[in-house]
């Protein structure tokens, strides 16, 4: 995966005391306090502002925490700016599944900010938990959400390998039908999701530790050192690297 490596991040973060124009990181010192705009319009303005600046904005973001102790408060901060920039689509992921086992807290987390952060001036948006039928409405500006762990990776996938044998043996398919739309449409972990176009992991682990296996072979990496305190300035700049970069989608 074209991961950024901390060494280069340290290496930016020492150069540029500011954002970049280039999109290149400007971390702040470890264990730095988070930085938000003052005053929730001023926050919202500035949202708007950057998210219109940049010259591209994923559809589907992934984020993926391969940390031991996830932060709800933090999590929800980047669920809560990707609403506020125009991403339609969040996925969250953990290794071990402490997001999706604990969906009503980090919910709970994300309205609060919601609230606190944007207003109460967007419309409802639907939140999705991959594999259960709960459907939850909360504030947002038209965003969806979907809370993963490891049994919606390779799980997934060999259960969908399993739902096709089972049509094949019922002569409702034939082996010549399988394909890669078939077997996306078979998939529950992301169904009605587009393929991520960016993800950033978080942590020192240089794997994806099972996140969406199937889905990721065109998707921009970036790996921040951990979603713990992050700040918006992080977070924006990953952006800007995001639209600078060139995709060539295999060619």
């Amino acid at each position: 995966p074209r991961a950024w490596l901390w060494r280069r991040a340290a290496s930016a973060a020492a150069s540029c005391a500011l954002l970049a124009p280039s999109g290149a990181f400007a971390f702040r010192k470890a264990g730095a306090a988070r930085r938000r705009p003052r005053g929730a319009a001023q926050g919202r303005q500035r949202w708007r502002s950057d998210g219109s600046a940049l010259q591209k904005v994923p559809v589907h973001m992934g984020l993926v925490v391969t940390e031991e102790e996830p932060s709800y408060a933090d999590m929800a901060s980047l669920v809560v700016w990707c609403m506020a920039v125009g991403i339609s689509y969040v996925s969250v992921y953990d290794h071990n599944g402490i997001f999706k086992r604990n969906n009503s807290r980090l919910m709970d987390e994300i309205l609060k900010q919601q609230q606190e952060l944007l207003g109460l001036d967007c419309s409802k948006y639907t939140v999705e938990f991959a594999n259960q039928d709960k459907v939850d409405q909360v504030l947002n500006c038209q965003s969806t959400l979907k809370v993963l762990s490891p049994e919606d990776g390779k799980a997934d996938i060999v259960k969908a390998a399993q739902n096709f044998c089972q049509l094949v043996a019922q002569q409702q398919r034939t082996y010549t039908d399988l394909d890669v739309n078939v077997l996306d449409n078979l998939l529950s972990s992301t169904n009605g999701f587009p393929d991520p176009d960016l993800v950033l992991k978080f942590g020192p682990v240089d794997s994806m530790l099972g996140f969406l296996p199937w889905h990721i072979r065109l998707t921009e990496i970036i790996s921040l050192p951990s979603h713990l305190n992050i700040s918006y300035e992080d977070f924006v700049s990953a952006l800007h690297h995001y639209a600078a970069c060139e995709q060539r989608w295999g060619k």
